[in-house]
């Protein structure tokens, strides 16, 4: 234990939980991939995987890098690390490339690593903790001039990414919200808030229809939306189709490995639609002990969110953990049609290199929290300390 302490700062029981998705994710990585790998990759699933336990092994070395740092350092850092998160959402504006036959260009190139990365995840991740950096400072928050710096960056990131890909758009600005309203803004100011960001998305989307060559989204997000409303439209819900009769022909305990059959019919089913695969091949019994992973892990984010010292530590485990919570529960509820087709990926299920390194930098934040009060407790000085998180929340509200 000393050995692996020696090593793994923070709490062993999130390190536990990371580690056995990370081993989970391998066979239906592998198994899902079946049905692109001979589209796409002449039939060898072996590269997907491949590629998979790649971006396993880079994100992993992402993670135990951040989770060495003091997460003071982290709130330092991300005052560099947001301004090229925009530099690189214009980039990708104006330069993104196409990922799997995405009518939406969301990627940049990385000429070393040969591969593309999604802009957007890192630019979510870097706003939320530059959210949580601005709002653990002291101040008093009543109009909409006392937030002009958050709303300005929210505002930017959201306009950046919106052109492309409205389901993450959407998705961070439920995450800030919630952040938001952790960290005390009046609720009076929040519904103003809301307000005026449904009116700025009516705004782009009447220009959009106006100017049709701005964006080609607004027809996909109708169409979604639509068919999300109209069980009816059998032809357009095919997706989602697909996804229950995977889920459905799972049974109780599933077809067993690499057995799917729907997989050769699910588009992306290695990302959007993974949980459908995994719910057909391993049963209602398999998925609901994946879900009950899931679980643990968020209880352990909550716990250490709990034993935050300061408000700059609990905020900070809010925003980085948000992303996964929401993803994970926004994922599963398309595959079960909860919700319309987002593109939303499953945390370490799903394949893709953006993703999962941004989930891991994020896991690695969280692991900081955690490991920095430890030492705090076994010997830091209290007076290096920022003011407790309900000192400073009762100073918020006045």
């Amino acid at each position: 234990m000393d050995t692996v302490r020696k090593y793994l700062k923070g709490d062993l029981y999130t390190w536990g939980l990371i580690l056995i998705l990370m081993v989970v994710s391998f066979l239906p990585t592998y198994s899902a991939s079946s049905s692109l790998a001979h589209k796409y990759g002449g039939g060898n699933t072996f590269t997907f995987l491949t590629r998979h336990m790649m971006h396993l092994f880079i994100g992993g070395i992402f993670m135990y890098a951040v989770h060495r740092l003091n997460f003071r350092l982290i709130g330092k850092l991300v005052q560099l690390a947001m301004p090229a998160a925009l530099v690189l959402l214009v980039i990708t504006m104006f330069q993104g490339t196409e990922m799997g036959g995405a009518n939406a260009s969301r990627w940049v190139r990385i000429p070393i690593l040969g591969m593309s990365f999604q802009t957007s995840a890192f630019a979510s991740l870097a706003l939320l903790i530059w959210l949580a950096k601005w709002f653990s400072k002291s101040r008093e928050i009543l109009t909409f001039t006392d937030m002009k710096a958050p709303l300005l960056m929210i505002g930017t990131t959201l306009i950046l990414i919106l052109p492309a890909d409205f389901s993450t758009t959407a998705v961070i600005f439920t995450m800030a919200f919630i952040l938001m309203t952790v960290a005390g803004v009046p609720w009076k100011l929040l519904w103003k808030i809301i307000a005026a960001g449904l009116g700025a998305l009516l705004i782009f989307v009447l220009i959009v229809l106006a100017f049709p060559n701005i964006s080609n989204r607004v027809a996909t997000w109708k169409a979604r939306i639509v068919n999300f409303v109209d069980p009816s439209n059998e032809d357009s819900n095919y997706q989602t189709e697909l996804a229950k009769m995977a889920i459905a022909e799972g049974e109780v305990f599933g077809k067993g490995p690499g057995k799917s059959i729907q997989k050769n019919f699910l588009p992306q089913s290695n990302s959007d639609f993974v949980f459908a695969v995994i719910t057909e091949e391993y049963g209602l019994f398999g998925s609901t002990v994946l879900i009950f992973f899931y679980g643990l892990l968020f209880r352990r984010f909550v716990k250490i969110a709990r034993r935050a010292h300061t408000k700059f530590g609990t905020l900070l485990v809010l925003a980085a953990s948000s992303g996964i919570v929401l993803q994970t529960i926004v994922n599963m509820g398309v595959a079960i049609d909860l919700m319309p087709v987002t593109g939303q990926t499953l945390p370490f299920l799903s394949a893709g290199g953006s993703s999962v390194w941004v989930t891991c930098i994020a896991l690695g934040v969280i692991l900081s929290v955690s490991h920095t009060d430890v030492e705090r407790i076994i010997g830091t000085s209290p007076q290096e300390e920022e003011e407790s998180f309900d000192e400073q929340n009762s100073l918020a509200h006045g």
